[in-house]
């Protein structure tokens, strides 16, 4: 009687069952120098010159709840260019939910959904489809937050792993009666859907991952609304000794007679295509790459009516000054080169932009 009261007494003070909950991040200090010029038909129109602080704090949660359930967020300034606060008179950083998705993970699958991550830094498939003009500099991990909100599914099949997001870009709500904005509504298929397929698998010791982003609805881009353009290629990684290579080559395509930009009140045929490619090679803590992208636009009335060439390097090494079970402190210096040419009729421009920076990260 005694060892049953004891056992009563010490579940009457038990916490219940809860989820293993794991919460880390990182803090960052940036010191960027920024060098600009443009030059319209070999005319020099600017010429700067900037030094810019900034700063981010990403917040980082995960819960497991058991068999395989999972919930993870990342909270930051969702508002600002990647998360990056600029010093300045006017701050008002924010934190709040950047991404945050629910799944499960299994042996041979896994499912989630909500605001999932990209990863976009490491595969271009994404800035050529939203920014096909300009699809260097990770525009989609810096405009875009590295997230969109959609339903992923994946697991083993075959020699490789096969993964499918459907991807909610936008959520409209339209007149379905021909001529609104000039343009013929879709019901509930005003929103804009997009399909994410991806297939990885080896080759010996290369690792190849075709993907294709297919639009299954019209959507808005960075350039153009309402337009349904397809992208597909591959990306490939090949170890060399110590060192690991990588190549993309991607291409975009977009033929719509129903699309339309902000200087367009009515439907325009929009007709672009265009391709990037990738370079990139990691050793050790030195990691750099070049991007090379060509696309025309033939859309006739368009202001982005012309061709458009980007060349664009990145090179960065990773110095650890400290790191521990409990985290990390690392100094981060970086080159960013960007030159840009543009023909438009009978006026050619360039734009060449250089970023030094020196970025210092706790991670924890």
């Amino acid at each position: 009687m005694l060892s049953l009261a004891a056992m009563f007494a010490v579940l009457s003070y038990a916490a219940p069952a809860s989820a293993e909950l794991k919460i880390g991040g990182d803090a960052s200090m940036r010191l960027r120098g920024q060098f600009v010029d443009t030059e319209t038909n070999g005319t020099e129109t600017n010429d700067e010159d900037d030094i810019n602080f900034a700063y981010r704090l990403r917040l980082k949660a995960a819960a497991d709840l058991g068999n395989g359930y999972f919930v993870k967020s990342v909270l930051t300034t969702d508002n600002a260019a990647g998360g990056w606060n600029t010093v300045g008179t006017s701050e008002n950083p924010q934190i709040s939910i950047s991404q945050l998705y629910l799944g499960r993970a299994l042996e041979g699958c896994h499912w989630m959904v909500g605001r999932v991550p990209l990863n976009s830094a490491n595969n271009p498939i994404f800035d050529l489809a939203l920014y096909p003009f300009a699809p260097v500099d990770i525009p989609v991990a810096t405009f875009n937050m590295d997230r969109v909100y959609g339903l992923n599914y994946g697991g083993k099949f075959g020699p490789g792993e096969a993964n499918a997001t459907l991807v909610v870009f936008d959520n409209f709500t339209g007149d379905n009666a021909d001529g609104y904005d000039g343009i013929k509504g879709n019901g509930i298929f005003n929103d804009g859907y997009v399909l994410h397929l991806s297939y990885k698998f080896n080759l010996g010791d290369v690792t190849v991952d075709p993907q294709a982003v297919i639009a299954l609805t019209d959507a808005n881009g960075g350039e153009y609304q309402n337009v349904s353009p397809n992208t597909f290629g591959a990306n490939i990684t090949i170890p060399a000794g110590s060192a690991k290579i990588g190549i993309s080559g991607f291409y975009t395509v977009c033929d719509d007679k129903d699309g339309r930009t902000n200087s367009l009140a009515t439907a325009a045929d929009v007709d672009y295509s265009g391709y990037l490619v990738r370079l990139k090679g990691e050793v050790g803590p030195f990691m750099a790459w070049v991007d090379y992208n060509q696309t025309d636009d033939n859309t006739a009335g368009s202001i982005y009516n012309g061709n458009y060439d980007n060349l664009f390097v990145w090179a960065q090494y990773n110095l650890k000054v400290h790191e521990s079970a409990a985290g990390t402190f690392s100094l981060i210096p970086t080159v960013r080169y960007w030159a840009a040419g543009a023909e438009q009729g009978a006026v050619e421009s360039d734009y060449s932009r250089l970023r030094t920076e020196l970025v210092a990260t706790v991670t924890f």
